[in-house]
């Protein structure tokens, strides 16, 4: 994890970090969520369950719900889990608060962690609201079959860890 901070200018106030503002990616953050939620009610309002609307010769639309996690781990655990997926949200979002504010000059680090905060809002809004998370996108490759269904809310975590792995990567080459 990032650990390097800036040293105080002359004349900052004492346990001041970074002059660099959260703001940025709090908004980009606050994008994603509507982006996601917007894509989750269209098609919510849209596809009955299961409806599947193909789009090219790999890619469906279609809408499923979620009750696990990634992959539908314990999709199946009775409704427990709702609960402790949305704690791990909570969690996570206060962790990337903390991490961002800490390392606010770091942008891929910050780039990052605002996209990983953003996917677990937006899938933590799904389990508040519905009990589930909406999953739309559908991708598959005749011979091979269907990945699993996701949404914007899980692209944006995905590319966010993936940046932060990459970010680690590059900050442990220059040491």
């Amino acid at each position: 994890m990032a650990t390097k901070t800036k040293k105080a200018s002359p004349g900052a106030k004492p346990g001041y970090q970074s002059s660099a503002s959260l703001f940025p990616w709090l908004g980009l953050a606050m994008i994603i969520v509507l982006l996601d939620q917007v894509t989750k009610l269209t098609v919510e309002r849209t596809f009955a369950y299961a409806e599947t609307l193909p789009i090219t010769s790999f890619f469906n639309l279609i809408k499923v719900y979620n009750p696990g996690a990634a992959f539908s781990f314990l999709g199946d655990a009775g409704g427990w889990q709702r609960w402790l997926f949305l704690g791990i949200a909570i969690g996570a979002v206060g962790f990337c608060l903390y991490m961002m504010k800490k390392n606010a000059s770091q942008r891929l680090f910050c780039f990052s962690l605002a996209l990983i905060m953003a996917g677990a809002i937006g899938n933590g809004i799904d389990r508040v609201v519905h009990g589930h998370v909406i999953d739309f996108l559908d991708f598959y490759w005749k011979g091979i079959g269907h990945f699993p269904a996701f949404n914007i809310a899980d692209i944006g975590i995905s590319v966010g860890a993936a940046l932060f792995v990459l970010d680690e990567l590059r900050r442990v080459n220059k040491s």
